[in-house]
């Protein structure tokens, strides 16, 4: 199993110093991938490319590029500039952000999302493969066929003969849908535990496709904390898992909250939304059952970590991208050391 490094939102709270250094020593301790995000603050490419020219063996991940936020042919584009000055370090992680992001901040309509996301990577390995883009489908057709557009090709090449694509998914079709167009998977939230309830939806993808599941990676992004103060690790968790169980979304499409369900803790889910959105953010913080955060999180004292770190693995992760919860760049890199030693 590879360790990724999740630097998330850049910034937040670090400076850009910091954040290089927290990168630069993941690479010296030998994580596989360093993973940037975006919501509606600072984008991922340019992240990754100025990490491109600061790193030599790190490969670079979106984590994720929204799909509304661009067309798949800027994807491309990016991707393969990235993948050149990185000599061939890009990996591209791909997202439908959701209903209030795509809509209230791009403008564009959240609908018809699996079709979308099967004709949105279908043009982006077009596009990379230097073939002429020429595609009709349901939500995408290009050229556009009523004006002056022409068919083009992509003018440079990247590095990799073919650039890693994952999804990141949580719900059940786009699970399976994964499986059967991705080269990985990013789930978040992710219960090793579940991974028999979740490995079937990837193979009936994967069948679609014809294809097996070998080199398939699975990589879920999970908060970390190593700490002898167990409650205090759990403490910890608890924003980040009542913001996306509570208030990420609406109540009526909050996919997190819906996974969480389907982990066996319905009533508690429901109940932390009810708070969050009421606006009662500590008690909805404070409604999260232990057994939750420990299923969806690593943290507690470096014995439980390492059995953890030991079910991620026997539960077939590939990749298993960490963000350390810790505010600081110092007790960040004393987080990284100590999954790196533990996943040893």
């Amino acid at each position: 199993m590879k360790l990724g490094v999740h630097i998330g939102y850049w910034g937040l709270g670090l400076s850009s110093e910091d954040q290089l250094n927290i990168v630069q020593e993941a690479e010296r301790l030998g994580y596989d991938s360093v993973w940037a995000a975006e919501a509606y603050g600072s984008d991922t490419a340019t992240v990754l490319a100025w990490l491109a020219g600061q790193t030599s063996k790190i490969r670079l991940g979106a984590g994720i590029f929204q799909m509304p936020a661009r067309s798949p042919a800027m994807t491309a584009m990016t991707a393969a500039t990235i993948d050149q000055l990185s000599s061939g370090r890009m990996v591209i992680g791909i997202g439908s952000s959701g209903p209030q992001v795509a809509e209230g901040w791009h403008g564009q309509r959240f609908a018809k999302q699996l079709q979308r996301t099967r004709e949105y990577v279908a043009v982006v390995r077009m596009a990379l493969a230097r073939e002429r883009v020429e595609f009709k489908g349901e939500t995408l057709e290009l050229p556009l066929p009523d004006g002056p557009g022409k068919a083009l090709k992509l003018t440079i090449s990247p590095v990799q003969e073919r650039v890693p694509i994952y999804l990141a998914a949580i719900g059940p079709k786009n699970t399976a849908l994964a499986g059967e167009i991705a080269d990985g998977w990013i789930p978040t939230l992710f219960s090793p535990q579940h991974v028999s309830e979740l490995r079937p939806l990837l193979e009936e993808g994967a069948q679609r496709s014809g294809k097996a599941l070998d080199d398939f990676d699975i990589a879920p992004t999970v908060n970390v904390f190593v700490t002898d103060d167990l409650e205090g690790a759990r403490d910890a968790m608890r924003p980040f898992i009542a913001l996306y169980v509570g208030g990420m979304g609406s109540r009526r499409q909050n996919f997190y909250n819906q996974v969480v369900q389907r982990y066996g803790y319905e009533e508690a889910a429901l109940k932390i939304q009810d708070l969050y959105l009421e606006g009662k953010r500590e008690e909805a913080m404070a409604a999260i059952p232990d057994a939750l955060i420990d299923t969806v999180s690593l943290c507690g004292p470096p014995d439980v970590v390492r059995e953890r770190l030991a079910v991620y693995r026997d539960a077939g992760v590939g990749t298993l991208g960490v963000t350390p919860i810790a505010f600081t760049v110092e007790d960040r890199l004393t987080q990284l050391r100590h999954v790196a030693e533990l996943a040893a």
